[in-house]
């Protein structure tokens, strides 16, 4: 039906009408509400969920209510954070993620399939490999249009997220990574620009067994992923590669997608107990086709079409990226801990956009960088203290050209520019223990980004130019130990968000867009963590300010490319909840709830709009998530997922209404012994009772096409085999 797509509602006094497409015939009495009594009803429709999600989180959280059972859950330590330390005295957020979760079963197409029990973290996209996929931590990486922004993406100590704030992640093994950690919330105290959030993910080592496994899977629209992974230890060298190939023609028109992966993980020990590691990334992805996004009538029409101009003008991307690392930790006299990292990653990359005038780039990437961190353990005043001092340099040379896009052949040239931007940061975080029970973190954090771009096409005037932005980054937290493994926290933490280079694309033609800002952000939080040996909960309650915020825009002479500006500024109040435990010695039920309230409290667009009061787009208010994981005897296992989306908003107007969506998902497999040899068939099905939803929303499309429909219920079937080698 239409409305599992969309609904379409009547503006409030003040706004502009809704769009054309709207029609009366496609509008229910509750939808000719104003959106205040929307949002009121909407609160009280799901008031008992979100009170029950709340209710078993803090009911749980008493050990007398929760009978104990034999889990094997156990404190966790947080390896990739720049601090190790156990997840529950951290005074912010964490969630982590282990390596079966991510791997075991899955498709691995997305790092959504092992982060959708992640509270406040909100993923689309999974499926259009031109746009990647979108992530949003409490709203932070909301705007994009293609990439992630705001929040930050490192990989094995090496940021995958560039100076400028764009991050991707086509550079990402998933078949050998071993585990995610994600930080939610600002965190720029730390990790510098775009750090509304950050996701750690860490590859795997090598067994002290060498092994070599082989892996292939194969679905429906045509998904084929082949895997070969070799691993193990000879004598100081830990190692593991990974050779993963991936294709699919997708479920809609004109979204094929070929990629092919080779990453490496080599680690040496040193005498006097230094390590010394060294990464290496290679990404093939020379096909990821774009169908592009469809008014809610072509989506119910046929949800598998392409937009006609998408295929005309050959729309999709194609990439190769090489990601080279080396991170050197060192162990000291009094516990001191010394690391140091450098990097560098070289992307070729094209695009081919749905119109003529510029619409096929060309982009030659270099980045590259440096850090350097202390550890001090130490006393402060009689007092257990730990200072961390830190400095990072990033440097990203872009050199970009624009063509015309004549039906996806290149044409005139009509844009060349090298863009040039580098990062400096200088931090600290002092830890001080003030007794058994409390622990105090202050932190701040200077950085100083430059924008440099040089116009070498003069035929429309020289554009060049420069911008400087600089920021300092404060936060303070405390953590304190309730006793019965349960800790709570308050902290105040910061971030601020520089336009991308692709984000600062002038309007008016060349150059960068002088009148954008920096987005700021200040989040007060409180949270509530505990765990004992058969459950495990979290609770955290925030409200950020965000000031200058960056909203993405299209003009009727370019559809299909995002422009941006700044509004005034909003309000995001929420609620994250999650609660995991074993019901049996072989059932393990997680369940995760984020309750989120973001408007704008002023803007004013460029056309004059006002939309003060508005909810702000891409988010929806409420995300219930629930799975059930089945162990049972002689290595077989079940696992099925379910994810309610509540509805949410296309435009900065709140005119399109995209209604919810529930979507299960189920994977079933075995795991056996022969000997020398381990054999893993397994299957699953996704959209398990064939809902009818939306992979992406487009917001703020011109034309009204926000939709990018999901794929009908779809299954995929594969085996792993793995065996020792060597004596």
């Amino acid at each position: 039906m239409l409305t599992r797509y969309a609904t379409y509602s009547g503006a409030p006094t003040g706004l502009r009408q809704a769009s054309p497409a709207s029609s009366a015939a496609k509008i229910s009495p509750a939808d000719r509400q104003p959106v205040t009594s929307r949002a009121a009803s909407n609160r009280a429709r799901f008031l008992p969920v979100k009170l029950s999600a709340v209710t078993l989180a803090l009911i749980c959280a008493l050990p007398a209510v929760c009978a104990a059972q034999d889990s094997g859950l156990g404190p966790i330590t947080i390896t990739p954070i720049r601090v190790e330390k156990s997840i529950d005295e951290i005074p912010a957020a964490v969630s982590t993620v282990g390596q079966d979760k991510i791997q075991l079963g899955n498709e691995q197409l997305g790092l959504d399939e092992s982060l959708g029990g992640v509270p406040g973290l909100f993923m689309l996209n999974r499926y259009n490999f031109a746009q990647d996929l979108r992530a949003s931590i409490r709203g932070f990486g909301a705007r994009s249009s293609f990439g992630i922004r705001g929040i930050k993406i490192i990989v094995d100590g090496i940021p995958e997220t560039l100076p400028d704030g764009q991050g991707s992640v086509d550079g990402i093994d998933i078949g050998s990574a071993r585990e995610i950690a994600v930080i939610r919330g600002p965190s720029s105290s730390l990790y510098g620009n775009a750090s509304g959030g950050v996701i750690l993910i860490e590859s795997e080592s090598g067994p002290v067994d060498p092994f070599v496994s082989a892996r292939t899977t194969a679905g429906d629209f045509g998904f084929h992923n082949n895997q070969l992974k070799i691993g193990g230890e000879n004598g100081r060298l830990n190692y593991l590669v990974n050779l993963s190939d991936t294709s699919s023609d997708g479920f809609r028109d004109h979204s094929e997608y070929e990629n092919t992966q080779l990453n490496g993980r080599f680690e040496t020990t040193i005498k006097g107990g230094s390590s010394l590691l060294a990464t290496l990334h290679h990404t093939d992805q020379p096909v990821a086709n774009d169908p592009g996004s469809l008014t809610v009538a072509d989506a119910e029409l046929d949800p598998e079409q392409a937009r006609a101009q998408n295929v005309t003008f050959d729309a999709g991307e194609a990439l190769e990226q090489t990601r080279l690392g080396l991170l050197h930790k060192t162990g000291l006299a009094g516990g001191r801990d010394f690391e140091a990292r450098i990097y560098h990653t070289q992307r070729d990359f094209s695009n081919r956009l749905p119109f003529q005038n510029g619409g096929a780039v060309e982009l030659d990437r270099n980045f590259n960088g440096a850090g350097l961190k202390f550890t001090l353990p130490g006393d402060l005043a009689g007092r257990s203290n730990r200072l961390l001092l830190g400095v990072d340099y990033d440097r990203q040379d872009d050199a970009r050209s624009r063509f015309d896009n004549l039906s996806g052949a290149l044409g005139a040239q009509t844009f060349d520019q090298d863009e040039l931007v580098t990062s400096l940061g200088v931090y600290l975080q002092n830890e001080t223990r003030l007794n058994d029970s409390v622990e105090l973190t202050f932190g701040i954090r200077h950085d100083d980004v430059k924008f440099d771009v040089s116009d070498d096409y003069l035929a429309d005037g020289d554009d060049s130019g420069e911008i400087d932005f600089d920021h300092t980054s404060p936060m303070a937290g405390i953590s304190i130990d309730l006793g019965g493994n349960t800790h709570f926290y308050a902290t105040i933490s910061t971030a601020f968000e520089t336009p991308t280079t692709t984000e600062f694309a002038n309007p008016a033609g060349g150059g960068f867009n002088q009148s954008l800002e920096p987005q700021d952000s200040t989040n007060y939080e409180i949270g509530l963590k505990g765990m004992d040996d058969s459950q495990r909960f979290d609770l955290a309650l925030f409200h950020i300010d965000v000031d200058n915020e960056l909203t993405p825009f299209e003009l009727p002479a370019q559809p299909g490319r995002t422009f941006f500006e700044n509004a005034g500024s909003s309000t995001r109040d929420g609620l994250e909840v999650s609660y995991s435990r074993h019901l049996t010695r072989q059932i393990e039920m997680t369940a995760a709830y984020t309750y989120s309230d973001f408007v704008f409290d002023r803007f004013s667009d460029t056309n004059g709009d006002v939309f003060d009061g508005n909810r702000i787009p891409g988010i929806p208010q409420e995300l219930l998530y629930l799975d059930l994981t089945w162990n049972g005897q002689g290595g077989y296992y079940a696992t099925w997922d379910w994810t309610y989306t509540g509805e949410l908003y296309a435009d900065n107007a709140n005119d399109t209404r995209v209604d919810s969506s529930q979507v299960s998902n189920l994977r079933i497999g075995y795991n056996g012994s022969y000997g020398e040899w381990e054999i893993a068939p397994f299957m699953g099905i996704n959209n398990l009772f064939d809902e009818d939803y939306n992979n992406n929303i487009q917001i703020n499309a011109f034309g009204d096409r926000y939709f990018e429909p999901a794929p009908e219920r779809n299954a995929y079937i594969g085996i792993s085999i793995r065996t020792r080698i060597g004596s």
